[in-house]
């Protein structure tokens, strides 16, 4: 039987023969195409390559800038001596894995952003020494270059694990030029073509001051950083909180931020983050049972890893925005680039609150420099010291809050365009060709 169909087959005229040929490389060629093109959106959607197109122009104000600007013009500032032990520093393990070996499976990596407030660090310390789950999971103390008082109380953190992180290019590590101050910087309300000195000024005609910049540029710094450039964290697949060294963080705090990440998707899918505490920072919440959506806050907030790449893709509205504070920069410009409202989840109650009295641009030893010796007093009740957050309440959306309206053009103090850059470099410098695809995993939403 099998001969004489075998037979019959080739009696066919030969027309059909070329037809059925003709399909097959059609075929063929289509699941080629359609396996590259798989490929190609595979690629993209795991590496999420950030360099722009090579025909883009970056264009603020009246400065306009070409990819290759960027790639070939601009770099990193050299190192000192300094920059490059502190990035040396930056490539040791945590301390304390003997104490704590294993970090829980569902941790929340905690992320401690200190300048060189050192009354304001010792009570932060100690609030998170009393914190209920601290030794079961990672806390990364980002330092704005390096202060040995503040090491020395770094040092002494027993309580968990512990990698310290110091910002290599800060102005605070430069003495004698940028990003710390060049002898030929302009100053105050200086002309610079008339007094041949360095700089753009912001909108308000005032220069930089390395101080002020700073906090800026750390944050930025430390974004990318943990994010993208630590090996403690590449595989990190859930929430990292992020706190201030003038932040008071109540015991119940890890707890209560594991329910409100575990909630999130479920409460409040379009949410972004999960919040310790109120948006505005001198509310300690209503109270009652409800769960709240605001805006995000800048106390105690947290993210995973899917918000900070719709964060870094906004790396050039971040960074060319005139405006010093890095959390106006996002309320004003980068949050409102995604399109639709910005939402953290947050309990009735806070379990963070912050206490400083000065400024960090207000800086130490100087004459007239804001004094405050960290000391303050705040009461703790017992619901303060366990989980007070039930996954039956319900939600409460506050939808119209005070905040920047539109055509806000920032408090000035970030005009010089090598602050900008150097902004945009940190956004690049854990993204180059041959490693962009090879630390990040795009995770989901929730």
């Amino acid at each position: 039987m099998l001969f004489v169909a075998m037979g019959t087959f080739y009696k066919k005229p030969f027309v059909k023969v070329a037809a059925f040929r003709r399909i097959v490389s059609l075929v063929s060629v289509t699941l080629i195409g359609a396996l590259l093109l798989i490929l190609v959106l595979k690629t993209n959607s795991v590496s999420n390559v950030v360099a722009p197109p090579l025909n883009e122009v970056y264009d603020y104000g009246n400065r306009k800038y070409g990819v290759d600007f960027f790639t070939d013009s601009f770099k990193l500032p050299k190192q000192n001596e300094m920059s490059i032990q502190l990035e040396e520093r930056n490539r040791l393990p945590p301390r304390n894995v003997d104490l704590y070996p294993n970090l829980a499976k569902d941790h929340i990596v905690i992320v401690l952003y200190v300048h060189n407030r050192p009354q304001y660090l010792q009570v932060v310390v100690k609030s998170l020494s009393h914190v209920v789950g601290i030794n079961e999971t990672l806390l990364i103390v980002s330092h704005d270059g390096y202060f040995e008082e503040m090491n020395k109380i770094v040092d002494g953190i027993k309580f968990c694990q512990v990698k310290q992180i110091f910002a290599p290019y800060s102005p605070h590590v430069f003495a004698g030029g940028f990003p710390g101050v060049s002898l030929n910087d302009c100053k105050d309300k200086d002309n610079a073509t008339a007094k041949h000195c360095l700089g753009t000024p912001d909108q308000y005609g005032n220069h930089r001051s390395p101080k002020i910049v700073s906090l800026k540029h750390h944050w930025w710094w430390m974004m990318n950083t943990v994010w993208d450039g630590l090996e403690e964290t590449w595989g990190h697949s859930g929430h990292i909180l992020f706190i201030e060294e003038d932040h008071f963080i109540f015991p119940n705090a890890y707890r209560n931020l594991q329910v409100l990440t575990a909630l999130k998707p479920l409460k409040c899918p379009n949410c972004y983050a999960a919040n310790l505490a109120p948006c505005d920072v001198n509310s300690k919440g209503e109270g009652g049972d409800t769960l709240v959506a605001e805006r995000m806050g800048n106390v105690g907030y947290s993210f995973n890893r899917t918000v900070w790449r719709k964060i870094h893709r906004k790396a050039r509205e971040f960074c060319f925005f005139d405006d010093y504070n890095w959390d106006i920069t996002m309320w004003a410009t980068v949050f409102p680039s995604f399109g639709a409202p910005v939402y953290t989840l947050r309990g009735p109650r806070t379990s963070a609150v912050h206490f400083g009295k000065c400024g960090l641009h207000q800086g130490q030893g100087n004459k007239g420099a804001c004094i405050d010796n960290g000391v303050f007093n705040i009461g703790l009740e017992d619901t303060d010291k366990v989980t007070n957050i039930k996954s039956e309440w319900s939600l409460r959306i506050i939808k119209h809050q005070q905040g920047y309206k539109a055509g806000f053009r920032g408090w000035g103090g970030w005009g010089d365009e090598r602050d900008c850059l150097l902004c945009l470099q940190f956004a690049h410098m854990y993204h180059s060709t041959n490693t962009a695809g090879s630390r990040r995993v795009e995770l989901s939403t929730s």
